[in-house]
């Protein structure tokens, strides 16, 4: 099984060899893991793949082969006690759902969540006030609550809570992937402006060709490359509900590391704040401040934002309303901040723009973008272009 493994990754162009397949068999038989298919996981990444930019090839690779299995095969099963945990996820009607009202606004909600961490002693599962799972109170996991903070709960399940209270790992997009469109390229080179530049170290066979008859003699003349000389800046939305369209994402970001030869990207979650990165393994400790983009990034690059915009309100609209860390100033601001700065600025949305309508954080953004926000679809590209090359 794990021979079928290794071709796996190999079909995935993972550079992977034979003896970093002999190490991962060898930390197995001396019983390096347990059971635990999350121990494997680390196990063969840690041995199989020696450079980080595969490490999302290296996820969906292991995701496809192992889906579902949750032991290894000829090791003795022990289930965490964690999973078990899980088991109770509450599911209620639609009717039941309308009847779960919020407790009343962003500061409301804050300031309870602040006293019942006071009173709470122990864990709790089920019920409407305690912190813990499968319950109907706005703060824990596996519950419903249309406007609570999740807490503790690997992914997001009903996108309405207004704060996430633990640490997320997001991955860096990989700019190898092939579109799947040859139009959607067609699209995005409609944003070019080809001038020469640089070095004159192209021949140039046509002044060559005159020069030489001209003089009698070989005289060769060289000319700098044409190029495209239109710069992007490109900001990406990464982590929470944009999982759903990864491969959307990777695809665009693929095709514009393609087409444009003046290409910055960052990346950011949900809202833009006061600082961007580079690095999503390393987010936390190598950041760039938005002020330090502003004001490196000349006028004439264009600015293209790739995200759902699906999130609370709040997240746009109030200081404090990151999910992740108290921002000083709304995401409102920063947004503004950008699109005076830089004359041409888009969105790109991967949800369907019919429903965008029924999504007031949508609306929001759409409003601070100058209503310049597109579908990725063949027709929402072409006109998004259209705009960036007027």
């Amino acid at each position: 099984m794990l021979i079928d493994f290794f071709l796996k990754l190999k079909s995935h162009k993972l550079p992977v060899s034979i003896k970093e397949y002999l190490t991962l068999l060898e930390g197995m038989s001396k019983g390096v893991i347990s059971n635990s298919i999350d121990e494997f996981y680390y196990l063969s990444r840690t041995t199989l793949v020696k450079d980080e930019q595969n490490f999302d090839k290296f996820d969906r690779a292991f995701s496809e082969f192992w889906n579902g299995v949750e032991t290894i095969p000829g090791i003795e099963a022990q289930i965490p006690l964690e999973w078990l945990l899980k088991q109770a996820e509450l599911t209620l009607s639609e009717e039941e759902k309308k009847m779960i009202e919020a407790l009343g606004g962003w500061d409301k909600l804050m300031e309870t969540l602040k006293k019942r961490l006071e009173e709470q002693k122990g864990r709790h599962q089920g019920g409407s006030k305690w912190i813990g799972t499968a319950g109907t109170s706005p703060f824990g996991a596996y519950g419903f609550n249309p406007e609570g903070i999740r807490i503790g709960q690997a992914g997001s399940r009903n996108r309405s809570a207004v704060k996430v209270w633990d640490q997320r790992e997001y991955q860096n997009l990989d700019d190898s992937v092939e579109l799947g469109t040859r139009n959607i390229k067609i699209a995005l080179r409609r944003l070019r402006k080809f001038a020469r530049d640089g070095a004159p170290d192209e021949f140039d066979l046509e002044n060559t060709i005159n020069s030489t008859a001209k003089k009698a003699y070989l005289d060769i003349h060289m000319r700098p490359e044409r190029r495209n000389t239109v710069k992007v800046l490109l900001l990406m939305d990464i982590g929470g509900s944009m999982d759903d369209h990864i491969k959307l994402a990777q695809e665009l970001f693929s095709a514009a590391k393609t087409e444009f030869k003046h290409l910055e990207f960052f990346y950011f979650h949900n809202c833009l704040y006061d600082f961007v990165w580079k690095d999503n393994r390393r987010r936390h400790s190598e950041r760039t401040k938005t002020w330090d983009l502003l004001h490196k990034y000349g006028h004439d690059y264009k600015i293209v934002f790739i995200g759902d915009a699906t999130m609370s309100p709040y997240e746009i609209l109030q200081p404090g309303g990151s999910i992740e860390y108290f921002n000083e100033e709304p995401g409102a601001v920063w947004m503004k901040r950008v699109t005076d700065v830089y004359s041409k600025a888009i969105w790109l949305n991967p949800e369907p723009e019919e429903i965008w309508g029924y999504r007031q954080s949508v609306q929001i953004m759409k409003e601070l973008m100058n209503n310049r926000m597109y579908p990725t679809t063949i027709d929402g590209l072409e006109r998004a272009m259209k705009v960036l090359a007027k």
